[in-house]
């Protein structure tokens, strides 16, 4: 364990973190386990947000399972947790290394001594690439893969490479619907860019996002991922013919759609025999009640799990958000203790799971969130359902990447229900 992450678990809760209860004396988060906290039992400060530790666990082994089935690596992408504990415990799992969206994030990771990076993004200018290379300067066992996609992105990294004194990886990222060079002529003249600096940069391989190309149409969007992995294979391509002997990365992969880039680009890294084929996801470790249920129910659809007789179905929801009804207002209508300070709302809003009264569970059937205000959740309540005042509702959410990072503490849960651990986020 890096001493980052030692001092961390004895750093200070108290309750000033969401979830500790009020006039709780401070403690170490290392001792947050023993102190028996069950939110269904009203023991914690509400709203909450948990983690189901064996969901999270029993995903991890399924998309693990599935990297080495295909041949694939994973660097899950720390944006969706942004918590160094997780992903340092996903590279002790297994994990080739870690996916970053920004310099922040990498020097969380870094300090973590999560030291396999790819920095999935472009950056912006020269005083963006010398903030790049102060920090590689200040962590010389980095081990950073940067995103360039035009003569500009790979002047920054130059930039970045001159301050820390090294040369820097460099992937040419290709795309369409968002970053990435858009053609033939664009993927040239980042080749040529980055030959210009043979002392400060170094071509490591081809990266992209398919799920840039999305669309609401299915068909579509096969076909969309489908024409975006032959341009990064032809990429892929180019600089093997630039960088004939050196081992090469191909990187993709969302939580949506991994397994068109597992069959578009995984035959070009076994063909080209000294290239591996990494995958990003970070969302699928947590899934969710919303976008990710139904990608992965897409995913089976289209029988795209190939996994030892395992499907996407196998996936559980690991996240929950435990909140109270504060009101009944009307006889349909619920006011529920969270808002949109709490939980995410951009790809669905939250959904009633349970009902949790005295230690009993009882059902949320036609329970229905319609909206969010800041601090309050507006809950449809059918005909004829006891909901009361005190009840304490379990949610499920929809995309995880964006309720997470409302939370600076986020608690993990036993099989019975109970905290036995706390992990911090870092999201700035």
């Amino acid at each position: 364990m890096s001493l980052f992450l030692d001092a961390l678990l004895d750093s200070s809760l108290d309750d000033s973190i969401r979830g500790v209860p009020p006039g709780a004396a401070p403690l170490r988060l290392r001792d947050v386990g023993a102190q028996g906290w069950k939110p269904a039992a009203g023991d914690m400060a509400l709203p909450v947000l948990t983690l189901d530790e064996d969901a999270f666990a029993a995903n991890r082994d399924l998309i693990f399972a599935y990297a080495r089935r295909h041949g694939v690596a994973l660097a899950p992408h720390a944006k969706t947790p942004m918590a160094p504990q997780i992903a340092s415990a996903l590279i002790e799992a297994g994990a080739w290394g870690a996916t970053v969206a920004n310099l922040q994030q990498a020097a969380v990771l870094l300090r973590a001594g999560v030291t396999r990076l790819i920095l999935a993004n472009e950056i912006g200018g020269r005083a963006s690439g010398e903030r790049l290379g102060a920090l590689l300067a200040a962590h010389p066992d980095a081990d950073l893969r940067a995103f360039a996609d035009s003569p500009a992105a790979v002047e920054t990294l130059a930039a970045a490479a001159r301050v820390a004194g090294r040369r820097l990886p460099v992937l040419v990222e290709v795309g369409a619907g968002r970053a990435g060079a858009r053609d033939r002529a664009a993927v040239d003249a980042i080749l040529a860019a980055v030959v210009r600096h043979p002392g400060l940069l170094v071509l490591d391989g081809v990266a992209t996002y398919e799920g840039a190309v999305a669309t609401a149409d299915p068909a579509e969007t096969a076909a969309n991922i489908a024409a975006l992995m032959r341009r990064t294979a032809e990429a892929f391509a180019l600089v093997r013919a630039l960088a004939p002997e050196r081992p090469l990365l191909l990187t993709a992969g969302g939580s949506a759609f991994f397994d068109m880039v597992v069959a578009g680009l995984a035959p070009v890294a076994e063909a080209d025999g000294k290239a591996t084929l990494v995958l990003r996801s970070g969302a699928i470790f947590f899934h969710d009640h919303g976008v990710y249920e139904r990608a992965l129910g897409a995913l089976d659809a289209r029988q795209g799990f190939a996994c030892g007789g395992a499907t996407a179905a196998d996936f559980r929801p690991a996240l929950r958000l435990w909140a109270e009804v504060l009101t009944r207002p009307e006889p349909e209508l619920a006011i529920c203790g969270f808002g949109m300070r709490d939980a995410s709302f951009d790809q669905g809003l939250p959904r009633p799971l349970r009902v949790h009264r005295d230690g009993t569970a009882l059902s949320a059937e036609g329970l229905r969130v319609t909206r969010l205000n800041d601090q309050h959740a507006f809950v449809a309540v059918p005909g004829g359902h006891e909901l009361a005042v005190g009840d304490i509702i379990e949610f499920g959410i929809s995309h995880p990447c964006t309720c997470i990072d409302r939370w600076r503490v986020l608690f993990g849960l036993g099989a019975d229900g109970r905290v036995r651990n706390a992990y911090r986020t870092f999201f700035g």
